[in-house]
């Protein structure tokens, strides 16, 4: 389900998937195929990791990644998870064939 919330998202972000929603700070984004993908991909992720361990690893691979390239977008966008939702954000079916805990190929 997804959700118009401009103060659940942080700043500087366009929407967040907190499982089983996602919230997004505008309306105008439900209908990007493409965004929704991202998150979707991201809700799929959540559920492998039975929710609380995601957000875990999500947090320390952040901390890992700042530390190397002492950049937060940089190292934002080097977590594997935004890696492997980035890269296929556009294979509108790309969940549909996703292998159990691909992720891990983006490590």
């Amino acid at each position: 389900m997804i959700l118009v919330s401009k103060y659940i998202v942080p700043k500087g972000y366009t929407g967040i998937a907190l499982f089983p929603f996602v919230f997004v700070k505008h309306a105008y984004l439900k209908l990007n195929e493409v965004f929704v993908n991202h998150e979707r991909i991201h809700l799929k992720q959540q559920a492998e990791l039975l929710i609380l361990p995601f957000f875990i690893w999500y947090g320390l691979e952040f901390l890992v990644r700042y530390g190397y390239y002492r950049n937060w977008h940089r190292a934002y966008q080097n977590i594997s998870f935004e890696r492997e939702a980035y890269q296929n954000e556009r294979h509108l079916e790309f969940l549909k064939k996703r292998p159990f805990w691909n992720f891990l190929k983006y490590l």
